[in-house]
């Protein structure tokens, strides 16, 4: 398992509050329209990061970057993105040239640079997940900075996040930080899309996130160098929230901008509810499942006061999952409301459905287990 990280009183709403931080950095901000790095910015950012260290912050770095780089060293079209075989390419190869950068900028300030390349099933799975955790752990007690980033050089579309800002989020889950910065090309969520709107406000704070929030986010990256968009960012946070870590948006389009943003609060904050425990968070973070069960109002009534899904509860199974596979459950009108473990395979939890405890056993020609989900194995979005 993981060392478990120094807690703090403090809000993590700053960097300077938290104890372990996760930073992502996009590609936008790592490598120039020409494809080269920006050396002079990182060398900042890094300044920042060795600041944090010193004071006795454990860090985490999220980087992006390395198909963008790798795209200029081949020659390749639309950045590397031009098919998947050539983001596999640049990546494989622009990940050297990434991993060198940030050891070098890191040494220079006595910090030991550590890389781990990961891919979406990696942190899917519970015992990956797990194995994730514990490399992080270690290296942060030893006082390395791992720098984490997709393995898109084996990734297919089916098998990734696809942006690093989830990537990030559960990276933090797993590393069990308390707050999140993704370092962006735009310095938070605003109530419109700022490049089109000149009127567009900025969103300090936000306490949940809720179908506003969400309309608020535009999915397309500004930059069109990155895969993300401010969607994946509101996910991102979703999923950092739900772990127990505070993440906020903030803009790196400046020098210094981890000190930037402690001395001035400018960005956008997603407020945490509290610690989760370790395997819920898992749970609400994960981005794949098998299958949904979709669940009456009365069931979902039931979910958020504690309980576990029964089968009378139950409107329609979807997917083929197995006993054990992480499945959706959603409400009447289809929005999911938690995540969890099937306690049956798909084709026994759609005979069950709707039907009452004592009927299963008749049904099921067997001692039926109580529950579709039990509450043990389920986290509430």
């Amino acid at each position: 398992m993981a060392g478990s990280p120094p807690r703090a009183g403090e809000d993590c709403f700053s960097p300077q509050a938290c104890p372990r931080l996760i930073v992502k950095v996009g590609s936008a901000l790592l490598v120039a329209p020409d494809g080269q790095p920006r050396r002079e910015w990182l060398a900042s950012l890094v300044a920042d990061i060795a600041q944090r260290v010193a004071a006795g912050q454990q860090v985490v770095i999220v980087s992006s970057g390395a198909i963008a780089l790798g795209a200029r060293r081949l020659g390749l079209p639309k950045g590397g993105r031009a098919s998947l075989e050539d983001a596999q390419a640049a990546a494989a190869t622009g990940q050297i040239a990434l991993s060198s950068i940030w050891a070098e900028l890191l040494g220079q300030h006595g910090l030991t640079a550590a890389q781990l390349l990961v891919t979406l099933d990696d942190l899917e799975d519970r015992r990956r997940y797990l194995n994730v955790s514990a490399t992080l752990g270690r290296l942060l007690t030893l006082g390395v900075v791992p720098v984490v980033n997709e393995n898109d050089s084996v990734a297919t579309e089916e098998i990734r996040f696809g942006d690093n800002d989830r990537l990030a989020a559960r990276v933090g889950a797993a590393a069990r930080a308390n707050g999140v910065v993704l370092l962006s090309d735009i310095d938070g969520l605003y109530d419109s899309n700022p490049h089109s709107n000149p009127d567009a406000r900025l969103i300090p704070h936000v306490a949940q996130i809720d179908a506003g929030i969400m309309a608020m986010a535009d999915g397309k990256s500004s930059s069109g160098m990155g895969s993300g968009g401010m969607v994946s960012k509101v996910e991102a946070a979703r999923i950092a929230t739900a772990a127990g870590a505070n993440l906020a948006i903030t803009t790196g389009r400046i020098d210094h901008p981890l000190a930037r943003f402690g001395e001035t609060g400018h960005g956008t904050v997603f407020a945490t509810a509290g610690n989760a425990p370790a395997r819920k968070a898992w749970l609400s973070g994960g981005l794949t499942d098998r299958g949904s069960i979709r669940i009456d109002a009365g069931a979902a009534r039931a979910l958020s006061s504690g309980r576990s899904l029964l089968p009378a509860g139950a409107i329609e199974v979807a997917g083929d999952f197995a006993r054990g596979d992480l499945v959706r459950i959603v409400d009447a009108d289809g929005r999911a409301i938690a995540r969890g473990l099937a306690e049956y395979d798909a084709g026994e939890a759609a005979r069950i459905v709707g039907r009452r405890s004592e009927e299963l056993a008749e049904l099921l020609g067997y001692s039926p287990r109580s529950a579709l989900v039990h509450r043990n194995h389920m986290a509430l979005l």
